[in-house]
């Protein structure tokens, strides 16, 4: 769980705080004045690569808003302890459009993907944001294998992406703690149970240990999918 503003504050000596102050205002700035130009989705299914395309937000010379300055420095002046909350909090207050997250992602270092993996469910993208998350699926980062199975992907990855997300945490021993409403969507998946057995006979044969969190997920499969209501 992120730390909230109150905490930040806590903890936070007071030039931070000064900084944060500064930096939440300008972010609150850009969400005054949303660059209307811009699409409501990225154009692709990948994120885009380099400066990006499409028309730029207003800002600084480099034409990204200030706010996206401190959210790249947010480690340096915050400290890195701190630097996924602030970087959230500065997300939620800009509540940058799909295709300016997607730029700001791809632009970014692994702690700034990872702080924008971890506030996805926040910022009311709805399933505009996907690309984001199989991007993260897709690396060996388990940094952002973690980040990226949390609430959002919960809430709007498919069946059979889910299902790959929890071979991906299995394959790069991410804990399957890390994954958001893991019992609920594992509940009475016999693909997913087929899935496992077929990942632990080929760990098997190729000599190599099963991880142990395949027996927690296998188990939740075995459970009983809950029975549909009159009204479902």
């Amino acid at each position: 769980m992120l730390t909230t503003r109150e905490e930040l504050d806590d903890r936070l000596p007071g030039a931070a705080r000064a900084w944060l102050d500064e930096a939440l205002a300008e972010a609150a700035h850009a969400a005054d004045r949303p660059d209307t130009g811009t699409p409501d989705r990225p154009d692709t299914g990948n994120p885009p690569s380099g400066t990006g395309t499409g028309n730029p937000p207003s800002g600084t010379g480099t034409g990204n808003p200030p706010w996206e300055t401190r959210f790249a420095s947010a480690g340096r002046h915050c400290g890195p302890e701190h630097a996924d909350a602030v970087r959230a909090l500065l997300l939620i207050e800009a509540r940058p459009a799909a295709p300016d997250l997607a730029r700001l992602y791809a632009q970014g270092t692994a702690a700034e993907r990872r702080a924008v993996l971890l506030t996805l469910h926040r910022l009311g993208l709805g399933s505009a944001a996907l690309p984001l998350v199989e991007d993260a699926l897709r690396t060996n980062d388990t940094r952002l294998v973690a980040a990226a199975v949390g609430p959002y992907a919960a809430a709007h990855l498919d069946a059979h992406g889910w299902r790959h997300a929890i071979l991906k945490c299995l394959f790069t021993e991410v804990p399957v703690e890390a994954v958001a409403a893991l019992a609920d969507r594992a509940r009475g998946d016999a693909e997913l149970a087929r899935m496992l057995h077929d990942f632990a006979a080929e760990r098997t044969a190729a000599g190599r240990p099963v991880p142990a969190d395949l027996r927690t997920v296998l188990a939740l499969t075995a459970t009983p999918a809950a029975a549909p209501t009159e009204e479902s």
